[in-house]
């Protein structure tokens, strides 16, 4: 594997979360209590559904152009590939700076979160059957036109994500392990990061789709390792491909992977609504749905989910609803 990116340092953190609360404050964190009776011990969640673009994203796209911004380099036009909350937190900075922006985004992706991009001024375009076909338009496109591709991760991305984690470890130093989904990897990087930078000792476990393995796999081999994506539900873990610099900060520092089923995502969409009326996406439910997979090795432990995003279409949402609405869900 290539070596580890330099991770942001506790000094890094704090100078993001200072540049973070100028747009919006820390989001909550609640011990829920019939999601701890759901999975049988202390359970608190991390509301990154609360930000303004429904998802922790927005913080590194925050962090990403005031580096640029910092360095002298801010482009004429950036470009990047999403499948929603990425490119809304693109959308976001660039408009805060004054900049273009394209985002490249693949057929068939949320219609809401496209139409909550082109709100924050996206021009976007639609290419290719997965994010793997649309990122790598994108590069063609940021190269045909002399635009700034930006990555979905990288070192400027990973400070600003490590805030959320640097909030919820601070706020509940009695965590023992939290739970992490795993798209591009900047989630599960920043936790470590921010792990590492209080010298926390919570474990870190990944959660990747079972319909869409290549971080697990790339783990397990030790490099790359492409894997096709069926996932319907967690849009937000479709990856095709993993990212080499992601699996070289994980690879030393994760505890294990746990693989969901779309099914089991579902099932923790509407306990989250149940027990909490908060509104999951696939992703933002993953963290919960590996917990509760794991719930008879949890006992006497103090568990940390991050509800990573709420950007889920509405009729996606009403079925997955009247899916799992027959009680196969309940508490244990």
């Amino acid at each position: 594997m290539t070596h580890a990116p330099l991770l942001p340092s506790l000094s890094d953190i704090e100078a993001a979360a200072r540049l973070v609360y100028e747009e919006f404050p820390p989001t909550p964190q609640y011990r829920w209590g019939l999601l701890s009776e759901r999975l049988g011990t202390e359970l608190w969640v991390k509301h990154e559904n609360h930000s303004p673009v429904g998802a922790f994203k927005l913080r590194g796209g925050l962090t990403y152009f005031d580096q640029l911004a910092r360095r002298g380099q801010l482009p004429r036009e950036v470009v990047s590939a999403t499948r929603g909350n990425h490119g809304q937190s693109m959308g976001w900075a660039a408009r805060k700076h004054g900049v273009p922006c394209t985002i490249v985004v693949p057929h068939g992706n949320s219609a809401e979160k496209n139409a909550a991009m082109r709100a924050l001024g996206v021009h976007l375009v639609e290419h290719g059957s997965d994010f793997q076909e649309a990122r790598e338009h994108a590069m063609h496109l940021a190269t045909e036109r002399g635009a700034h591709m930006v990555p979905s991760f990288h070192a400027d991305l990973l400070r600003g994500v490590a805030t959320y984690w640097w909030e919820f470890l601070r706020a509940v130093p009695a965590l023992d392990v939290v739970y992490v989904p795993i798209g591009q990897g900047s989630g599960v990087c920043s936790a470590i990061a921010a792990k590492l930078a209080l010298g926390h000792g919570a474990r870190v476990v990944g959660v990747v789709s079972r319909h869409a393995t290549t971080y697990a796999d790339s783990l397990a081999a030790g490099r790359v390792v492409a894997a096709p994506v069926s996932t319907q539900l967690a849009d937000g873990m479709a990856c095709r491909v993993a990212d080499a610099a992601a699996l070289a900060v994980i690879a030393p520092h994760i505890d294990h992977i746990v693989q969901v089923s779309d099914a089991e995502v579902g099932a923790a969409m509407h306990a989250l609504f149940t027990d909490t009326h908060n509104t999951a996406e696939g992703a933002g439910a993953a963290a919960l749905a590996a917990a509760l997979q794991e719930r008879d090795q949890l006992a006497g432990q103090t568990v940390g989910v991050a509800l990573t995003g709420g950007n889920v279409d509405a009729s996606v949402f009403a079925g997955v609803l009247a899916a799992h609405s027959s009680g196969a869900s309940s508490p244990g």
